[in-house]
């Protein structure tokens, strides 16, 4: 089962993009961090990015970093990160299922080992966030492998000879960075000209998701009025989450209501 291609041929349909929320697995705790993907779920998310917690985010701006944090304090497995994603993937079989992760959490458990437990778990994409593309071949093989997408990064100033090697090797989703430098939502997304998605397209590469920076529906639109088959918002929907560590109810209500926002402002036209 492709869920992406699904996913974006369900959306074609409806002449809308998809809005994708990323949370860290058990942030605060696992038991309200079930609670919160399936809320992110119900609300209207088209796939779901799900970090792993590491201590060294290196990629991860201040909010992201805090997640981790979070989840770390109560001693969040990657084990247990694997058994929270079989639990969402069992009550909704059809929302893509994405990791994004560090390669030593991948390297720890071994490369073809750590693809198969996520492949049960029923995880559709991983991203790692610290290999670059001319490393990326044994992930790639360990994810052909198990029928995982390996989601390739293109960034904002991508030379020629990437955006021909993304668009050989990408499946799933391409994830296309607003701007340079870490994940956050204080700096804003510079989203790109259309002729950057256009060119992601003249080499075949999966659809483009635009991530790094995307905190509003107008940022969404934006996104997709630039070509893009959706936006991916992680610090906006983690802040939330730490605004509201207190108060469960209001902290759902709000996250409900954030991504009832940004999944409207992908309706085209």
């Amino acid at each position: 089962m492709d869920r992406y291609a699904d996913m974006f041929a369900r959306l074609d349909e409806k002449n809308q993009g998809a809005f994708v929320p990323f949370v860290m697995i058990g942030d605060p705790n696992l038991e309200q961090s079930e609670a919160i993907i399936c809320q992110l779920i119900e609300s209207g998310a088209d796939a779901l990015e799900l970090g792993i917690p590491y201590s060294d985010p290196i990629a991860d701006g201040p909010t992201i970093q805090a997640a981790s944090i979070r989840a770390l304090s109560h001693k969040t497995t990657v084990a247990d990160c694997m058994s929270l994603i079989t639990r969402v993937r069992t009550k909704y079989p059809h929302v893509p299922i994405g990791l994004l992760l560090y390669s030593n959490l991948v390297m720890a458990k071994g490369i073809e080992n750590f693809y198969a437990t996520a492949s049960d778990a029923g995880v559709d994409s991983i991203l790692i966030a610290d290999v670059p593309l001319r490393e990326a071949t044994p992930f790639q093989k360990a994810a052909q492998a198990k029928g995982i997408s390996q989601i390739l990064i293109a960034p904002p100033n991508a030379t020629d000879e990437t955006m021909e090697k993304i668009g050989e090797f990408s499946t799933g989703y391409t994830y296309l960075l607003g701007r340079a430098g870490v994940t956050g939502a204080e700096t804003a997304a510079n989203v790109p000209a259309s002729e950057l998605i256009a060119r992601l397209h003249q080499h075949k590469a999966a659809p483009s998701l635009l991530g790094f920076g995307i905190s509003t529906p107008e940022q969404v639109k934006a996104a997709i009025d630039a070509g893009a088959a959706g936006a991916i918002s992680g610090s906006a929907t983690v802040n939330i989450i730490a605004a509201n560590l207190d108060d469960n109810d209001s902290m759902l209500k709000q996250l409900g209501d954030f991504v009832s926002a940004m999944k409207a402002a992908t309706n085209k036209g």
